[in-house]
């Protein structure tokens, strides 16, 4: 079983209200059914355990990009928005933050009872990855999330987010059944973050024999450091800045939705009812569905396709997010029915925005695109926690 790698976050406070989660479990459905249409279960259970597009697929729902929320909001959608169209989909969606993290093992059991599989062996691997993180690993990161998604193939991934008591940090681990082997020898690909000193790693492959010493009731020492590998460790300022995005996969993303009408994209004449910002929410929402691992290097980016619920990099649109919600769910639909015509116009957005990116260079100021952005958010319903935006007093 391999461990796919972990994510460090600031800890921002808050509740998502009603009208955004709402939308996010509208939009994370028919986002999820077009992942499985194109590339199916395992490919979606092998995106959760990348802690660079989990991040990114939070963004584009709206969640604060870089913050320890994004984990519960994120595995909170997909519950509420897979869950009632499990069979269908052949996907489960167990545990939860808190008190529901409790019931995986239960809720797994059950699975196996709807699906065929062995739900007891679930509910171990459920058990195992959490003590794998709470106890084999000690980092310092006390577990309060875990949620465990399976396929009715038998497929999984784990999420699970911990706290570190005295400090305003969280940490993020993924888990994928891809490679099962061992968890008690070297089930991970990667634990990052910053770092804080020696941390004992008790699955480490160099750990064997300590692991056999524990065994025998031994006096040697379990420490081991962990060596350094990838990690993706998040900035803990709440704002957009310049420096978190790639301001030329942006840059184009932008261009492109302003030049929908040029004839040289004439793929975007089937999208031609959209506006440019829902043409750019929809771009980055295409990208998470069909983008590359090496596209999800910046997740702030795909902040810009519904902002947040602090108006960070801007409010929400909430118009716009309802019509690319509306957007991907006729697309998702007729591709069911084998109309593909829309749905492959769509698809090719990602296409057209990464051939714009080669030539493209900025050139206008990131923060003059942020006031403007802020400044007509009115025109879209923005919204943010504290009410709805109101046009300037001049223009």
């Amino acid at each position: 079983m391999q461990r796919a790698g972990s994510a460090d976050l600031a800890l921002m406070g808050g509740q998502i209200p009603s009208w955004l989660f709402e939308r996010m479990t509208r939009l994370s459905l028919p986002l999820v059914e077009a992942i499985l249409i194109e590339y199916g279960q395992q490919e979606f259970l092998r995106r959760l355990a990348d802690p660079f597009w989990f991040q990114s697929f939070g963004a584009v729902i709206g969640t604060d990009w870089n913050s320890s929320g994004v984990t519960t909001a994120v595995m909170g959608a997909l519950k509420k928005a897979l869950n009632p169209q499990a069979r269908e989909l052949g996907l489960y969606v167990c545990g939860g933050k808190g008190k529901h993290s409790l019931q995986t093992p239960a809720e797994l059991v059950t699975v196996g009872e709807c699906t065929g599989l062995d739900g007891h062996y679930l509910a171990q691997c459920s058990k195992l990855s959490a003590k794998v993180d709470n106890t084999a690993v000690q980092d310092g990161f006390q577990l309060y999330l875990h949620s465990f998604v399976v396929s009715d193939k038998g497929d999984w991934s784990v999420v699970q987010q911990g706290m570190q008591p005295g400090s305003s940090t969280a940490r993020r681990y993924h888990w994928h059944s891809g490679h099962i082997q061992s968890f008690v020898k070297e089930p991970h690909t990667a634990i990052c973050g910053d770092n804080q000193g020696d941390i004992l790693n008790l699955v480490d492959r160099e750990a064997t024999p300590t692991q056999q010493g524990i065994l025998a009731i031994t006096r040697e020492d379990p420490a081991k450091i962990l060596m350094e590998i990838p990690r993706m460790t998040l900035p803990t300022h709440h704002e957009v800045r310049e420096s978190d995005v790639d301001l030329k996969r942006l840059g184009s993303i932008l261009w492109l939705a302003q030049e929908q009408g040029s004839s040289t994209f004439e793929d975007l004449l089937l999208l031609k009812s959209l506006g440019p910002w829902t043409l750019q929410s929809l771009t980055l929402v295409i990208e998470v569905i069909h983008g590359t691992p090496s596209r999800f290097t910046d997740p702030a980016r795909f902040a810009f396709a519904h902002g947040s619920k602090g108006g960070k990099p801007f409010l929400v649109p909430t118009h716009v997010y309802d019509e690319t919600i509306a957007t991907l769910k006729t697309s998702v639909e007729i591709a069911k029915l084998g109309q593909t015509d829309k749905h492959e116009a769509i698809k090719k957005l990602t296409k057209m925005a990464q051939a714009a990116e080669k030539n493209f260079q900025p050139s206008d100021s990131f923060d003059d695109l942020l006031r403007k952005e802020n400044r007509d958010a009115w025109k879209h319903g923005g919204r943010t926690i504290h009410g709805y935006s109101k046009p300037p007093e001049k223009e």
